[in-house]
């Protein structure tokens, strides 16, 4: 068999997946995002092929400017980030929607409906509808593939970016895929065109006609689009309804007219407004808001909606027939909840009970460390977004006062700092404040799949690189007042930060140890031995290890890591084990 045969088998892939290799397809050059479920994988993937220049870039924001400069430069580029990413990424692709390309565009977005790895759920179709960038979502992971092919094109024949819109459950689920052949896509000539990209008052007003004529454009072709289908059964009912949703109305209503949408901004207004003139009663099945809904009601098609299906939460086959036929939404297996926790090892969990000891405010940020608001560590007070901590730490000194602020700590990884960290930390200093920074540093993106960032020396290919000094850019900052702990050290931690807190001035505490998920060799397991107390000092540091059994703690030592912050704080010593 030639490998062009192999290349056409038939192979089960997750959606991102399926993603990656259409844009690998699709003759992307150049793959840029910041990692966050759902989408990680994509960029993980595209970083395999040696045709594409992949990297991992501080935040996404960045992502999206290497993407734009490189699609500016005449390559086609692809952009990942999940939902809440699209947020930071959106000042330079508002902007991006203005100049056009010059290569194809695609930005990949993953929304997380049920918010399953998320902060909140959130509906970037609307972004797609502001920023007058066409978008697609598929529904399975040939769509994916298919798709994103697709977007390129339509980028170079439209000139703009295009958004692809994946949610959790397309991005990682499995169903088959046939992948064809790379297309040689040469680099177009990069020309100097200051009208088109130079985004100046003059510039941009003329600009912002061409992104009315392409809309139109767009509008008027988008009707013909093959994605865009209707599947004509028993007229009695139709459902209008895109992306993975589309799996879940047909097996909740397989006898059902269904018109699937492929592009859900520009919305083939023309052929839903046919469709529905071929049916007696027509309902627009979609997760999160009526997106599609009111697009349809605003254009004069009579459909129903979000008074039959909730606008919170992930949907599935027996919601959809529930909300279709009033039947009764299927009861929740009788399973046992299970909450994530820090895994075993963590080292962030020393600190958070050194925290939890001192009884601080605590202002938190997205990451494993978010883990430490659940009990019984229940050392932060807030998490709201990446990089928040630091500025809401500032807020809160400026409310209620320097004293405040002695008792109080942002709390922020080492992947997160680099990604919107660095600013809130001028701010600090800028505005002669006494704000107190912990970076609970790990040595990875570790909630994403430990992914390398500026802080770890370390590229997406593995290579070494400059490993950016936290110290270093806290001195550059103008930061006076600076420490390094061993994370797994809680007494000299707790030392540390009590010292800190009592200085003038802001201070940052970087509290070092790696990920115990980093590769390294799993120490012994430590024991409760016969001396113990029963005090459950153990307890309260919340390790998965360790069973909290009524006559004395155990130590699973199938679970343990060996990193004995256990025996650290058992006051009677009654916990053996190396290295401590």
């Amino acid at each position: 068999m030639n490998e062009k045969d192999k290349n056409k088998q038939k192979k089960l892939a997750i959606g991102n997946y399926a993603v990656a290799r259409g844009a690998f397809e699709a003759g992307v050059t150049v793959s840029s995002a910041y990692p966050g479920t759902p989408s990680t994988e994509i960029t993980e993937f595209l970083a395999k092929y040696a045709e594409v220049t992949a990297e991992w870039s501080p935040n996404e924001k960045v992502a999206a400017e290497v993407g734009i400069g490189a699609a500016v430069a005449g390559a086609r580029a692809i952009v990942a980030m999940k939902h809440v990413g699209l947020n930071v990424a959106a000042d330079p692709i508002f902007t991006a929607s203005y100049t056009g390309v010059n290569g194809g565009l695609v930005i990949a977005v993953a929304d997380d409906p049920g918010v399953h790895s998320s902060q909140n759920e959130q509906d970037s179709r609307y972004y797609a509808l502001s920023a007058k960038i066409p978008m697609l979502e598929p529904s399975d992971s040939q769509e994916a593939l298919d798709f994103t092919r697709l977007a390129f094109d339509l980028s170079e024949r439209y000139d703009t970016p295009v958004f692809i819109r994946m949610t959790t459950r397309v991005a990682h689920s499995q169903s088959f895929i046939t992948e064809g052949e790379r297309q040689d896509i040469p680099l177009k000539p990069y020309e100097k065109n200051a009208d088109k990209y130079v985004m100046m008052p003059a510039g941009a007003r003329a600009r912002r006609i061409a992104v009315e004529e392409r809309t139109l454009a767009l509008q008027k072709d988008v009707d013909a689009f093959s994605i865009n289908r209707a599947e004509l059964n028993n007229t009695d009912l139709g459902i209008v309804c895109a992306g993975g949703v589309y799996q879940y109305v047909k097996e909740a209503a397989p006898d059902a007219s269904v018109f699937k949408v492929g592009s859900v901004y520009p919305l083939p207004l023309g052929a839903v407004a046919e469709f529905s003139r071929r049916v007696k009663r027509l309902i627009v099945v979609e997760e999160l808001d009526g997106f599609i809904e009111n697009a349809l009601k605003a254009a004069g098609i009579a459909c129903e909606g979000k008074n039959l299906i909730s606008p919170t939460g992930e949907l599935n086959a027996g919601k959809v027939r529930a909300a279709l036929f009033n039947a009764a939404v299927p009861a929740p297996s009788a399973t046992v909840g299970r909450p994530p926790v820090l895994c075993p090892g963590c080292p962030h969990r020393g600190m958070f009970a050194v925290i939890n000891k001192l009884r601080l405010n605590v202002f938190g940020d997205i990451g494993c460390y978010t883990l430490g608001a659940m009990p019984p560590l229940n050392a932060l007070d807030t998490v709201i977004c990446m990089g928040a901590s630091i500025g809401m730490a500032i807020g809160a000194e400026k409310a209620r006062g320097r004293e405040f602020a002695k008792k109080s700590l942002a709390v922020i990884g080492d992947s997160t700092f680099v990604h919107s960290g660095i600013t809130g930390l001028i701010d600090a200093v800028y505005n002669n404040l006494n704000t107190k920074i912990l970076i609970v540093d790990n040595s990875t993106t570790g909630m994403t799949g430990h992914q390398p960032h500026p802080g770890t020396g370390r590229t997406i290919y593995d290579e070494p690189t400059y490993k950016l000094d936290f110290a270093d850019v806290a001195r550059a900052c103008g930061v006076k007042n600076i420490a390094v702990v061993n994370a797994l050290d809680i007494k000299a931690a707790e030392a540390e930060i009590k010292r800190q807190l009592s200085l003038d001035g802001v201070s940052l505490i970087i509290a070092k140890e790696p990920c115990a998920l980093l590769g390294k060799q799993k120490r012994p397991p430590f024991a409760v031995t016969s001396g113990c107390k029963n005090c459950k000092a153990c307890v309260r540091i919340g390790c998965p290890a360790i069973v909290n059994r009524p006559d004395a703690p155990v130590i699973d030592a199938a679970l343990c890591s060996g990193c004995g912050l256990c025996a650290r704080v058992c006051p009677f010593k009654a916990i053996a084990g190396e290295g401590v």
